[in-house]
């Protein structure tokens, strides 16, 4: 009788070299860009943690793009304008909405 648990094993399997050198990049692109590739670094920087995750032996997948991203960016910066900032309290639920909505096994 095979282990199960060895198969239903959940492993993140990403390293520290890897994460700082991704983190750095990100934060060279948004600080020479002023804030504007921003996007392009969270996805980036998002992509790889998902893609290091493995649940119940099954690695995750993104298949979200910076582009996505940007345009949702835009708009709910403009929301955040129109309704004098009080929109931004929604701003993390749909960030990891939009996340969520582009992850998969």
């Amino acid at each position: 009788m095979p282990d199960q648990s060895r198969q239903s094993a959940s492993v993140f399997d990403g390293g520290l070299a890897q994460y700082i050198g991704w983190v750095i990049l990100g934060w060279i692109v948004t600080t020479f860009t002023l804030g504007i590739c921003y996007p392009w670094a969270h996805t980036m920087l998002y992509r790889w943690k998902i893609e290091h995750t493995v649940i119940n032996g099954r690695r995750l997948k993104f298949d979200g793009t910076a582009t996505q991203l940007f345009g949702n960016w835009i708009k709910w910066l403009l929301l955040c304008i129109v309704t004098f900032g009080i929109y931004s309290f929604w701003l993390n639920i749909k960030l990891e909405q939009w996340r969520v909505k582009h992850t998969s096994f």
